[in-house]
């Protein structure tokens, strides 16, 4: 069974527990989310509001994956550029999917829904993203279509010692007719 993807759903307190729950799982299995485990919901939780903020001044777009069960098992954060020059493409922060799913398909099926959404955006021919280095999610996210346009040698530290590369990936739209 394959999510079921929405672009700019309510946001209610079921979603927002939804979201930072699975940003919790996510960043305790390890994912390269801003996190490093151990972490908990208080840590999470402002860092979702900054979000939310976000969304509701309308400078960025929330793509939600649900499983079979309704649960939210996968997110995108789709955000706009403000700079007048750079408007004709978008970022893609906090990129996410359940661990208990992991496996499946569904971060393809996510950055697939997030390439529609943003194709969807008048104006917007590209998506950028970046990525920590160390976990092969270049290599992952190469294999979706984008391409490494940037490192930054030890940008990251993860830990005392632990620093890893912060990757620019960039995904060119489709032109739509």
């Amino acid at each position: 069974m394959s999510l079921v993807f929405e672009l700019d759903p309510a946001v209610t307190p079921e979603l927002r527990d939804g979201v930072v729950g699975l940003w919790v799982d996510v960043s305790n299995a390890g994912g390269s989310v801003g996190f490093v485990p151990p972490v908990a919901a208080g840590d999470v939780r402002p860092e979702l509001v900054k979000h939310l903020v976000a969304m509701a001044e309308g400078r960025t777009r929330l793509l939600v994956g649900r499983d079979e069960e309704g649960r939210v098992a996968a997110t995108a954060f789709i955000t706009h550029n403000t700079h007048r020059l750079m408007r004709h493409w978008v970022w893609l922060y906090t990129v996410m999917v359940h661990p208990r799913h992991q496996g499946k398909g569904y971060g393809r099926d996510l950055l697939a829904a997030a390439e529609d959404a943003a194709g969807g955006i008048d104006g917007v021919d590209a998506i950028r993203l970046t990525c920590r280095g160390g976990e092969g999610l270049e290599r992952f996210y190469a294999s979706c279509g984008y391409k490494e346009v940037g490192r930054v040698p030890g940008a990251i530290r993860v830990a005392p010692g632990d620093e890893r590369d912060d990757i620019t990936m960039l995904l060119t739209l489709a032109v739509r007719g």
